[in-house]
């Protein structure tokens, strides 16, 4: 009695944590909750121990570990706790207060205790009565979120019970093709939380041993399982379980994976019919990628040309890629283009990342089409000899608040000597500094990075080091955040509701602080030499803040703790230990701490010695290698036997001798069978393998046996067309075509068989010939007179014999009398049409020496020659002609064929006047309004024994179950029974004993499908739309869902459903249906989590129904999610001072370069403030003055850099004057501009540096080029002169001239330049050559703008002309008689001295020379002595001068080109003494 009381009591124990634990977690509950919770446990009576401090629904034994572990146990990842995702509203609440947490007191009184480990004072803070109202406003949104909370704890768990799985929404079965990928979803619900498994016929899917293959997700209770490239063998019954305590529930799904051909492998993809486009899409891949081979750094690119046909206006085919079986989506390193012809996958700056085998799938409506390669990346040339070279595939697993776990893939070359170990880098996002987180080389692959900042982002890269240095870094790992896994989940599903309050600690709302209670569940996940890591939950009793933790080791034999973090506590529930001991064991336990203090120590570890437990893997099995191609070789091998955590194989090969390894692979394949590509033809080759894992290389399996690279052979596809050339009566003439594949060697020949054929038995097969037949023909002889005979064929080449082709058919062997056929009979002409008619004919009864293959019809006109109708026979007895001329009469004969020859021509028939009488009547196609589809002809002049006579394809009906006929009066109709495919064709009715009424109808397959769609319509009336349901968001994020009914009436209904349920209006939703105008509508003020799904409106109007539909799942829904949570954002950002247009650029006609933006709401407290490069420009700045506020914009004039007083007349230049820029590089930079008051505040940017600099230039250019003059032509002495004007020119502008479409070179007779803002170019000395179309290229930033003139014509000669006129006056200026120097302007003289003076002459031809004094000419004499030497000097010399000489002299000189005059004054003086002598 007493166990039983003690078992009742301990089960109370169990419930009471257990409600505790899955209603409120003890961190979070509030001082209230707490005393609740203890005066239950006094009401009954029950006394909490030591031992029962932490309440756990479980034993110790049953206690669950949220470490995620592999088939192996290993490690390989954190379980977020189910409480954490169960209790969101609880986790926000926690979460919010420890986000504000830092601004309150606790935050400081925390960071105290830590750095002095003494008592804290409480400081009372005294606040406003507006501030204590607005703080007690938020305690009350608080107070109602933890209300709302309770509400939806109550609706999932209204009974405070447990209780088992159900199935929400089940799991539906599904028909794909094969290769396509298959996703199932389920939705289940469940308390506790149930977990789930899903199991393939009955197997359990292992989705982490197989992530190639499955795909498992599960979160807010959603389950899903994608299985990717579905083959044959996935088709089975899948089996999802879900368990939890109070039981199992289980829900199933088929999947069935079709093939094309059924038992075969795939070599055809499969297509169908597209009943949206009417079409069958078939889809053909030409000009394909071919194996690949690339080096790490380098750019490549994969093509290939896919056609669809036939071509649809506004489709396209959905293009996709794949690397090894996974979509590759477009990143930094993959870009995908799709020209609408050629598909190009560019795989930027390569790495070993990127080696694999890709897939090009081309899916369209009808089916889709595939073609693969392998791409193999090679190492990049090593800076130092020796060294390993780079490490691959680098990620990042279990990231927490301080803490990750990297881990990495081992290269394929070691170097010169093993690997010793791997340094690993990070790299905070936002910067450029790696830092090195390990000082002693790791040699495991795998380590945790402790010491991260939390909430920011981080990168790792890793290097391998050997004997001889330090490889190359890895390529960096994708960014990961440093956050609590909870945050991340939490941030993944977006946030529940917007949190915007703060809670702070008052003198009006005291809060205690609780000291936290130990870690549980504490463990150590991973032991190598090098560290150690530890795992735990946090505690149960933490209070309202969170916790750190602090952890503690002791030597096992010891019972001395020591602190290991002592310096700063650890946030998350995860910490590596190094410097320890190798080879020695330790015990580690986790100590709490917040603010009030630090908690008990939680439960010991037991002893862990330091040491790796990872072995490494053990060699590989027996290396096969077998030709390929003359480039490549197969290699297989047996698996390694004892390997745990297997990454891959690497395969090396060495020419036979060499003893030079060379990899295969550089990125770890984990099959054991690989095609090595890359190989010399001829080369004698060995291979071998080494294993790898997370603990390194296994050692290398033994060499394979030497194998010759070159193509490997096969026998050859069975010989085709066996057919009987010519037959006697003792033998046959047999002849084949040779078969399509000849097995990569040339065919040897033929052996043929027979056996006899006697009343339908056959005998066995015997050999004709035992020498090979080189030829495709053969005569066998000795054969039976009257004897049916088979005969078959292989071919054989140097791999063996091929498979035996089709028996023919069997043959009597008895000698042809002729070979051609005879001529056809029973010809007949009926539905005779003015432009066309039909004849029908039956076959001749003699078919010469083999059956007719077809038939050839011939027609005339009345009296003209005869024609043949088609260019080949036709095998049908029937044939439609066509293109006949009205009012002509024509005749028609039948000639039969077979393979001997053309036989004679049949009887003519009659002439036949092509003309549509009166009256005639064609078949009609009618559905009535039950949907039955018939075909209708009648006939007015029906007499009393005519009938009607159906047919198809001009034959009789003989399966009546297809189509019944109906006939009465002079209407016959022909009902389809049942319409498929099968009732394709063409059918007639003829009308007995009434000449010429006939008719026949073409029944096709759109045209079937076009009746089929008209039965279905009546017989299930479809309301139509005008506009099917589409989505919109409006102001604050609101989601607008509605469409628009075409045709209704008043008694129509609609139905809102969401995923298969009816949904009201309500809170969530509201709905309008507008009659007038038939628009229906439903509107949501957010999306959530939960709206993912399908929206449909179910119409009803009488027997007519209607449904449209809009699905939002996946990235669709996220994409439309972030919109409405943006437009709601924006909404709010608008409340305050914002930016109506955010900050962009504007290049003015005269080339100013303008920053401006658009503001809206703001005041005149509103702060503006301007920043470049991150520094504010101040108002005293230089870059202030070109700030402007003009009607709430604001601008700044960053291209105002040079102003010009006046402009330059616009004149040709002869000489070239640098331009100054109005924008400079010193102009980039990022541009900010910030908006702040009491309402809020907003910031706008502007990055001009690189391609935004670049994105300025180009609009200058652009303004530049549009602003050019048209051409002109300018005439000068030299030649021509053609020039165009911008508003302004930057050196950095591409000009190019162009005569005749090519482009001009700059030469001494040709050149081009800028002066100014003038853009010319000179043409010297032009001829008759340089006629022609001239233009000028200015680059406008992506094209060009050209101006053009044409040369030519009258332009031509008056720019030539003038260019004549200017040459010649400027050679007669150049050749003009000219004194060009020597004289004086005044010479003075005394009396009875000699005058000599000397004049340069220049003229050509050599001028005239004369002197003149006074206006009167000078001749040579005694006292004037006239001289002209050498055509250049002229010279006059007067002897003993006298006062009477002085005078006005001129020289004089005169050629055809001009007259010119040098004069000068001569002065003659008479010395004092002499004068006074005279005197």
């Amino acid at each position: 009695m007493s166990e039983s009381l003690k078992l009742q009591k301990e089960q109370q124990q169990r419930d009471l944590a257990t409600h505790y634990e899955s209603t409120y977690h003890q961190g979070s509950l509030s001082s209230v909750s707490r005393q609740s919770y203890a005066a239950y446990v006094s009401s009954h009576g029950h006394k909490i121990s030591k031992k029962e401090k932490k309440l756990s629904a479980f034993s110790k034994k049953e206690k669950r570990s949220y470490l995620a572990v592999d088939n192996e146990d290993e490690i390989i990842g954190y379980v977020v706790p189910v409480f954490r995702s169960s209790h969101l509203a609880t986790q926000d609440l926690m979460e919010t207060q420890e986000e504000v947490k830092e601004e309150g007191v606790g935050y400081v009184v925390m960071r105290n205790l830590f750095s002095r480990e003494t008592d804290f004072k409480m400081r009372t803070v005294k606040k406003s009565r507006e501030t204590s109202l607005r703080e007690s406003a938020e305690r009350l949104a608080l107070s109602r979120k933890m209300h709302e909370k309770e509400e939806f704890q109550k609706k999932m768990n209204p009974d405070s019970l447990t209780h088992p799985p159900e199935f929400i929404v089940k799991p539906h079965g599904q028909t794909v093709w094969e290769g396509k990928s298959v996703m199932l979803h389920c939705t289940v619900a469940g308390w506790p939380k149930p977990r789930v498994s899903w199991y393939k016929n009955n197997v359990l899917i292992d989705a982490k041993a197989h992530p190639e293959k499955y795909f498992t997700e599960s979160q807010y209770n959603m389950h899903s399982l994608e299985i990717k490239n579905c083959n044959f063998s996935d088709t089975a019954e899948y089996r999802i379980s879900a368990l939890n305590v109070k039981g199992e529930s289980s829900a199933f799904a088929p999947v069935i994976i079709k093939r094309f051909k059924e038992g075969e492998e795939v070599t055809e993809r499969p297509h169908g019919y597209s009943p949206e486009y009417g079409v069958t899409f078939n889809t053909t891949i030409i000009d394909k990628f071919d194996v690949s081979f690339g080096r790490e750094g380098e750019t490549m690119s994969l093509g290939c040309t896919v056609i669809v046909y036939p071509t649809v206006k506004r489709y396209q085919p959905e293009i996709v890629w794949y690397r090894n079986g996974v979509v590759l989506s477009p990143s930094k390193w993959v870009h995908m283009h799709w020209s609408g012809e050629q598909a190009t996958l560019t795989l930027v700056h390569l790495n070993k990342e990127d080696e694999g085998l890709y897939t090009l799938r081309v899916n369209t409506k009808s089916g889709f089409d595939t073609h693969s390669a392998y791409v193999f990346v090679r190492d990049a040339d090593v800076e130092e000899e020796g060294v390993p070279v780079a490490p691959l595939d680098v990620r990042c697993h279990d990231a927490n608040k301080d803490y990750v776990v990297v881990t990495w893939k081992q290269p394929a070359v070691e170097g010169s000597s093993s690997i010793i170990g791997y340094f690993i880098d990070r790299l905070e996002v936002g910067t450029h500094h790696w830092t090195q987180c390990n000082d002693t080389p790791v040699k495991y692959a795998r380590f945790p990075v402790t010491g991260l900042t939390e909430g920011r982002s981080y990168t790792f890269r890793v290097r391998a080091l050997n004997n001889s240095g330090v490889s190359r870094p890895s390529r960096a790992s994708d960014p990961v955040v440093a956050m609590d896994p909870s945050d991340r989940a939490r941030l993944r599903a977006g946030p529940s509701a917007p949190w915007t309050g703060m809670i702070k600690f008052t003198e009006e709302d005291p809060t205690v602080g609780v000291v936290p209670g130990p870690p549980t569940d504490l463990a150590v996940t991973e032991a190598t030499k090098s560290y150690v890591v530890l795992s735990w939950k946090p505690p149960i009793q933490r209070g309202h803040e969170g916790v750190m933790y602090y952890v503690e080791k002791c030597l096992v034999g010891t019972e001395t703790w020591q602190r290991v973090n002592t310096g700063m506590p650890v946030k998350s529930p995860r910490f590596a230990l190094f410097d320890l001991a190798e080879g020695k064991s330790y015990s580690f336990r986790v100590r709490s701490c917040n603010s009030a203090g630090v908690g008990e120590p939680s439960e010991e570890t037991g002893a862990t010695t330091v040491g790796d437990r990872l072995d490494l893997p053990s060699v590989p099995g027996p290396v096969i290698a077998i030709r390929n191609t003359d480039t490549s070789v197969v290699v297989c091998w047996g698996a390694s036997k004892e390997v745990k955590n297997l990454v891959g194989y690497y395969i090396e090969v060495s020419i036979n001798g060499s003893g030079v390894w060379v990899p295969c692979n550089n990125k770890p394949v984990k099959g054991t069978r690989f095609v090595c590509h890359g190989l010399n033809t001829g080369d004698k080759c060995v291979f071998r393998v080494k294993a790898v894992n997370a603990a390194g290389y296994s050692g290398s399996s033994a060499e394979s046996e030497a194998c010759i690279v070159q193509a490997s052979i096969a026998v050859p596809s069975p010989p085709t067309g066996v057919t009987l050339l010519e037959r006697v009566r003792d033998y046959m003439v047999l002849g084949w075509q040779a078969p399509a594949k000849t097995g990569g060697a040339d065919i040897r020949g033929y052996y043929l068989d027979y056996r006899t054929v006697k009343d339908g038995v056959t005998s066995k097969w015997h050999e004709i010939n035992l020498q090979t037949v080189t030829g495709t023909s053969y005569k066998v002889t000795d054969l039976k007179e009257n004897v049916f005979y088979q005969f078959q064929v292989r071919a054989v080449n140097r791999a063996g014999i091929s498979e035996s082709s089709i028996p023919m058919v069997p043959l009597e062997c008895k000698e042809w009398t002729v070979a051609v056929p005879g001529p056809p009979h029973g010809l007949r002409v009926q539905e005779v049409r003015k432009e066309s008619m039909v004849l029908l004919w039956e076959p001749p009864t003699f078919s010469g020496r083999s059956p007719v293959t077809g038939y050839y019809v011939d027609y005339k006109e009345e009296n003209g020659r005869w024609r043949c109708v088609q260019e080949r026979s036709t095998k049908n007895t029937y044939m439609k002609l066509t293109g006949l001329q009205e009012g002509v009469s024509y005749r028609l004969r039948i000639h039969a064929k077979n393979v001997a020859g053309v036989g004679g021509p049949s009887k003519e028939t009659d002439a036949i006047l092509a003309e549509t009488r009166p009256g005639t009547n064609e078949i009609v196609v009618d559905v009535d309004d039950d949907g039955v589809i018939s075909l209708i002809f009648e006939c007015s002049d029906l007499k009393e024994d005519s009938q009607f006579v159906w047919s198809k394809n001009y034959k009789a009906f003989t399966d009546t179950s297809r189509l019944t006929v109906q006939t009465s009066g002079g209407k016959s109709r022909a009902i389809f029974n049942d319409p498929s495919l099968e009732d394709l064709g063409i059918y007639s009715c003829v009308v007995t004993n009434i000449d010429g009424v006939s008719a026949s109808y073409t029944l096709t397959e759109e045209g079937l499908k076009r009746l089929l769609d008209i039965s279905r319509d009546h017989q299930f009336p479809i309301i139509p739309f005008k506009s099917e349901m589409a989505i919109e968001l409006q102001e604050k994020g609101r989601v607008h869902l509605w469409a628009e009914v075409a045709k209704f009436t008043s008694n129509c209904q609609v139905e809102y459903v969401f995923n298969d349920n009816i949904i009201h209006e309500g809170k969530k939703y509201t709905m309008n249906f507008n009659k007038t105008t038939g628009i229906i509508e439903m509107f949501m003020d957010s999306l959530e989590v939960t709206d993912e799904g399908t929206f449909t409106f179910n119409l009803v109007d009488g027997k007519a129904t209607g449904r449209t539909s809009l699905v939002l799942i996946g990235e669709e829904f996220a994409e439309l999610q972030k919109k409405s949570e943006f437009e709601r954002a924006e909404w709010v950002r608008r409340q305050g001072p914002h930016f109506v247009e955010y900050l962009s650029f504007k290049v003015t006609p005269e080339c100013d370069v303008h920053l401006k933006c658009k503001v809206g709401n703001i005041k005149p407290a509103t702060e503006t403030a301007w920043f470049k490069d991150g520094i504010e420009i101040e108002e005293d700045d230089e870059d202030a003055k070109k700030i402007k506020k003009s009607d709430e914009v604001l601008i700044f004039d960053i291209g105002k850099l040079v102003i010009k007083s006046e402009k330059a007349q616009r004149k040709p230049a002869t000489e070239e004057s640098p331009s100054k820029p109005k924008i400079s590089k010193k102009d980039a930079g990022v541009y900010e501009v910030k908006l702040k008051d009491e309402r809020g505040k907003d910031k706008t940017l502007l990055n001009l540096t690189d391609a935004g600099y670049q994105a300025v230039l180009n609009e200058v250019f652009r303004v530049i080029a549009n602003s050019s003059t048209e051409l002109k032509v300018m005439s000068t002495e030299h030649g021509i002169i053609l020039y165009s004007f911008v508003v302004h020119y930057i050196e950095d502008l591409r000009i190019g001239w162009l005569h005749k479409e090519s482009k001009i070179s700059h030469s001494d007779r040709v050149q081009c330049g800028v002066t100014g803002e003038q853009l010319w170019l000179k043409i010297n000395e032009p001829t008759e050559k340089d006629k022609g179309k001239y233009a000028i290229d200015i680059f406008n930033g992506q094209g060009s703008v050209k101006r053009v003139l044409d040369l030519s014509g009258q332009e031509w000669v008056e720019a030539f002309e003038e260019f004549k006129r200017l040459k010649a006056a400027a050679i007669a200026e150049r050749n003009r008689a000219r004194v060009v120097g020597g004289l004086p302007d005044v010479v003075t003289i005394q009396e009875g001295k000699s005058l000599n003076l000397t004049g340069n002459v220049w003229g050509d031809p050599v001028p005239e020379v004369s002197w003149v004094k006074n206006d009167k000419a000078l001749l040579s004499d005694d006292h004037y002595m006239l001289k002209f030497e050498h055509g250049k000097f002229a010279s006059i010399t007067i002897a003993a001068v006298k006062t009477i000489d002085s005078g006005k002299y001129a020289l004089l000189v005169k050629n055809k080109y001009g007259t010119e005059a040098a004069e000068f004054t001569v002065s003659v003086y008479i010395p004092e003494d002499e004068g006074e002598k005279r005197e």
